[in-house]
């Protein structure tokens, strides 16, 4: 049924606004406004108890989380400084006709602790149990209670005691334990119908078992004082007959186990015992009891009769065996299924916002000089911590454990660093893939031949065909020759080709280092890289067979060193939670006493962590020495000194490998960039290359127009949008480009040079890129024959550039004038 405590009505508002107005400010107090208006109206839904369970206990966690946030705050009592006008007044849930008041917050919390719990069983009283989803509610709820009443006894009961006898039986220790008791009985009930309906027969007697455990221990408390003179009888009887039945159930469930295994004498037993059980549990509910519980006993002792009736008539008739005693059986066991869902986590205020402005002066200064105190405390025993940690870490490397057990088991390991060197080296591709980068370094350097070769041939076809003309038209081919306006481009193709033999030379050393050096290298491809490494193996003749017995007792120093170093981690982790829930500010807030003895007592409790940490430190000391005598043996008898060399030796293959790889993985880099830059540069003048050979094109269909005037005796007045006649040279210095004789244009001379293929310092092992300086970098212009195209490029086998066509060039518009366009291309590509 419901028994919710009823209250009665209460005005927090005016009280708590009056003591802010006393204690802090009126400007506190407006801050505050908002908060008490908000704890007036949940007290004022408290009293309503009109809304559906479920936001009935809602509203109940959150005014119980504003009361704890008030406590700390708001001192209640009958004292002159604290708010002696407030009266919570709650009757009694089982006795409705007696009311107590008290000037007390924890007389509120209990009652609103109370009435938790009683909603929460509400809640698993409506659910519908004939459906999974409804048994499963019911059976969280019935726990979620008793969560709730087991708060209650432990955190809340003695303090809304009250004095005297001013307090309410039902919020008692007692009864608060008694609530949690049948709450479990109830949900252990929901897990019984629960393996019953899965079939589970060999749970069934167990859980049920556990319901009529619960049960009973209720039932003691209702038969002790003060709940003996205070619960109504019915409850008594109820609660007795519920044990009763189902520790018979346990009984009868048992049986059918028993019988399933044709052991007929165990199974008359077990059913006498059930049989007797429900009879006494009858006997004494007799008339206090009625209706569906009265129904489910019945039908319980009936099938309990019937099979002991059957089993007997089979005993008798077949079997003619012995049916043992009662107390020759072994005793029932239950299986605790149910449990007390804890209730703080509902409960827990610490997040609440509400009245988080109001902290008295002395109190805050007392909890800063506190806080300054644990935390003094916390850092030196964190420290102490870690730095016996690092001394077991320290110690144990120079004794090269637990590497030298690992390694007797096949399972060694690189150093860290190294382990980290390695990875990336085979992550980058390792070794084995330095082939696929040279072949990427031979691809780049055959194109930028390639276009190198294009620019040459280019530069020679213009020049051959600027030598014909001249042949032909003797004097009248009045513009200048090509040689004197290549040779800047010539120079820079001469320096090209010479970046691009040394760049060969230096990819022929690189792949000369890494053919020579692949027998270093090569280890880093072996995957994993541990199975490269020595292993330590058993000796090769044994004295006195010993060795496993070492290995087992060092093994075993090891595991308990281990076991030391996560009890550290433990009370580190304690200690940082006890720092975190270290709060003593509502016991600061209210306290009557001095400060001072208050943060003693608070911080004696670091002493046992202290004491913990002590203890840890001593045994971890005596392991050490076990450690060490056992270790002595081990090096002894598995000769560990000449395994650490082999171990060493090991690692700098591995360390000489890394080193060596990552300079030939430099280099290349080197290379790549080069090429990559040297091929822009070739592009570059592949395209001033093309301009040149436009232009001049342009030049030559012009003077061959020109000429064949001439030679058919046209009008020099006819040609005024032509090029003045070769005669007139003054003229024709404005049409075609002659080269002045301080040396090649700036935009050609002035280029920088393409980057040298590895400049830099060179590596160990690997030559640099130029073994001697490059070309452009003793001479900006060294001697050219214009005549001769150059000898490195001969026969190159390159694609043939697509070659500007005399009647594929673009036409000036017919007012342009020809010289100031070649002129203005002249000066562009800088010649």
């Amino acid at each position: 049924g419901d028994h919710a405590k009823r209250t009665t009505t209460v005005d927090m508002q005016k009280p708590l606004r009056n003591y802010i107005l006393q204690h802090y400010s009126a400007r506190e107090a407006q801050e505050m406004e908002e908060d008490i208006v908000e704890v007036t109206s949940m007290r004022s839904e408290v009293e309503r108890s009109t809304d559906a369970s479920e936001a009935r206990r809602d509203l109940l966690q959150r005014y119980f989380r504003a009361l704890c946030v008030m406590e700390s705050r708001f001192p209640i009592s009958s004292e002159r400084e604290h708010i002696n006008t407030l009266h919570f007044t709650w009757y009694d849930a089982f006795r409705q006709g007696r009311k107590v008041s008290q000037q007390n917050i924890h007389f509120e919390k209990a009652a609103i602790a109370f009435n938790l719990g009683a909603v929460q069983s509400q809640i698993a009283l409506s659910a519908d149990r004939t459906t999974p989803m409804g048994l499963k509610q019911a059976c969280g709820a019935f726990q979620a209670a008793a969560g709730v009443f087991a708060f209650l006894r432990d955190n809340i009961s003695m303090k809304a005691a009250g004095t005297g006898n001013n307090s309410t039986i039902d919020i008692s220790v007692e009864c608060a334990g008694m609530l949690e008791r049948l709450m479990l009985a109830q949900a252990q009930e929901c897990f019984f119908e629960k393996v019953v309906a899965d079939n589970k027969s060999l749970l069934c007697s167990k859980v049920a078992k556990q319901v009529g455990t619960f049960y009973e221990e209720a039932c003691a408390a209702l038969l002790l004082p003060p709940l003996n003179q205070h619960m109504d009888r019915t409850w008594v009887a109820h609660v007795q007959l519920k044990a009763a039945q189902f520790n018979a159930e346990a009984y009868y469930r048992a049986a059918l186990d028993l019988h399933d295994k044709d052991d007929i004498p165990e199974e008359i037993a077990r059913l006498r015992v059930g049989s007797s059980i429900i009879a006494e549990g009858r006997k004494q509910a007799k008339g206090a009891v009625v209706g569906p519980l009265q129904d489910v006993v019945t039908k319980l002792e009936m099938n309990i009769n019937r099979n002991l009736d059957r089993a007997n008539k089979e005993n008798d008739r077949v079997y003619l065996m012995r049916v043992p005693s009662p107390d020759s059986l072994p005793p029932l066991v239950g299986a605790a299924l149910a449990k007390s869902t804890p209730a703080v986590d509902v409960l827990d205020a610490t997040k609440e916002k509400m009245f988080a402005g109001l902290v008295p002066d002395s109190s805050a200064k007392a909890l800063s000089k506190y806080t300054e105190m644990v935390d003094d405390i916390v850092r030196t025993l964190a420290e102490r911590l870690q730095q016996e940690s690092e001394i077991m870490r320290v110690k144990l490397k120079e004794m090269n454990l637990p590497d030298s057990l690992r390694a007797l088991e096949g399972s060694t390991s690189l150093p860290d660093d190294l382990r980290d060197d390695v990875e990336a080296v085979q992550i980058d591709g390792g070794p084995a893939g330095l082939e696929t980068e040279m072949k990427q370094l031979r691809d780049l350097r055959r194109v930028n031949e390639e276009l190198l070769a294009q620019v040459e041939k280019q530069l020679e076809k213009e020049a051959t065909e600027d030598a014909q003309n001249r042949a032909q038209f003797g004097t009248r081919w009045t513009r200048p020759q090509s040689s004197t306006l290549t040779k800047t481009l010539h120079e820079r193709a001469n320096r090209f080709a010479v970046n691009l033999k040394q760049a060969g030379d230096s990819d022929a050393r690189i792949d000369r280092t890494i053919r020579d050096n692949m027998h270093i290298m090569g280890i880093l491809d072996t995957k994993p890289i541990e199975s490269a490494l020595p292993t330590l193996g058993r000796p090769m003749l044994s004295l006195d067979g010993n060795e496993d017995q070492i290995v087992g007792a060092l093994r075993q120093n090891l595991s308990e060193l281990e076991q030391c170093a996560s009890q550290r981690a433990g009370l580190e982790d304690m200690l940082k939670e006890m720092r975190r829930n270290d709060n003593i500010l509502p016991k600061l807030m209210t306290t009557s006493g001095s400060y001072e003895d208050l943060f003693k007592k608070e911080i004696g409790k670091y002493d046992l962590v202290s004491q913990e940490i002590s203890r840890n430190i001593e045994d971890q000391d005596r392991l050490f020495q076990q450690i060490k005598m056992h270790n002595e043996a081990f090096s002894s008898v598995f000769n560990l000194e000449d395994f650490k060399l082999q171990q060493e030796k090991a690692y700098n293959q591995v360390r000489a490998a890394v080193q060596k790889y990552r300079e030939v993985r430099e280099n290349i880099n080197e290379g790549l960039k080069f090429y990559a830059t040297l091929q822009a540069a070739i592009t570059n003048l592949k395209q001033h290359c093309n301009d040149y050979v436009m232009t001049r094109s342009i030049q030559c269909r012009e003077m061959m127009d020109d000429i064949q005037r001439k030679i058919a005796g046209l009008s020099l007045t006819n040609n005024n949008r032509h090029s003045a006649p070769p005669t007139s040279h003054g003229s024709q210095d404005s049409s075609y480009y002659h080269p002045t004789a301080s040396g090649p244009a700036p935009g050609y001379a002035g280029q920088p040079p393409a980057p040298p293929y590895y400049a830099g310092h060179s590596l160990p092992g690997i030559p640099p890129y130029y073994s001697q300086p490059p070309v452009h970098a003793q001479s900006q212009h060294p001697a050219h024959n214009s005549n001769q195209p150059h000898s490195g490029w001969q026969g190159q086998p390159a694609p043939q550039a697509p070659a500007a066509q005399p009647g594929a060039a673009a036409q000036p518009p017919p007012n342009a004038s020809v010289g100031g366009l070649l002129s203005q291309i002249y000066r562009h590509w800088g010649l």
